[in-house]
């Protein structure tokens, strides 16, 4: 499960670096470099959405003992929405200086990304529900992820609604969203110092 969830990420991710060479219009090749900014600003974007989704993803998976058929469909659920960002990322970045066709790619770029964090918070749900973690996994550290994953899911919402009318504010609140996952607010590592046991518990991916 866990290959073939880091190979969809690795896959997705990949894509989304899919930057389209300018072509040399005039002798000052500046200008049209800086007429791509919509597909820099879309990979930016989505390479962090990408990467937060990733780390959270992670922040399950560090804690699992155990896995069932309905956690590992979730799972794929989760992968499919995954690997078929690069799309509304395209979308995103060919219509984003467009006028009524700017609203709908940012919105359906919001609904995907809304979608996906929401399978993501559903599957650690899940997990949490059934005993799927170790006994050694904190209670405050699990908490975490919860006191994270549901005002950005709420903030999401509401940026979709606001796509329809002020469509780059909505793109620069996506990147403000993942910021706020990618980025911790308190960096905490883990480790168990002069311990007999080989074993060591890993980096507490979300952080307060």
């Amino acid at each position: 499960m866990l290959a073939l969830s880091d190979g969809v990420f690795a896959f997705a991710i990949t894509l989304v670096l899919d930057l389209v060479m300018p072509v040399a219009t005039t002798r000052n090749v500046w200008t049209d470099l800086l007429h791509g900014w919509p597909q820099f600003l879309a990979y930016v974007i989505s390479f962090a959405t990408i990467g937060a989704v990733w780390l959270a993803h992670t922040a399950i998976t560090d804690h699992l003992v155990r896995t069932d058929s309905t956690f590992l469909r979730l799972n794929l659920l989760v992968l499919l929405l995954v690997s078929f960002m690069p799309y509304p990322t395209r979308f995103l970045s060919t219509f984003i200086e467009s006028d009524h066709p700017e609203q709908v790619a940012v919105t359906i770029y919001g609904i995907t990304v809304l979608l996906l964090v929401g399978l993501l918070y559903l599957l650690w749900w899940y997990a949490d529900r059934e005993g799927h973690f170790d006994s050694g996994a904190a209670e405050e550290e699990l908490g975490v992820f919860t006191r994270r994953m549901v005002p950005g899911i709420a903030t999401y919402v509401v940026l979709i609604v606001v796509a329809w009318f002020l469509p780059l504010v909505a793109v620069f609140g996506y990147a403000a969203i993942a910021c706020y996952f990618i980025v911790p607010f308190r960096a905490r590592l883990v480790r168990r110092v002069g311990a007999t046991s080989t074993s060591r518990r890993r980096p507490r991916w979300f952080t307060r």
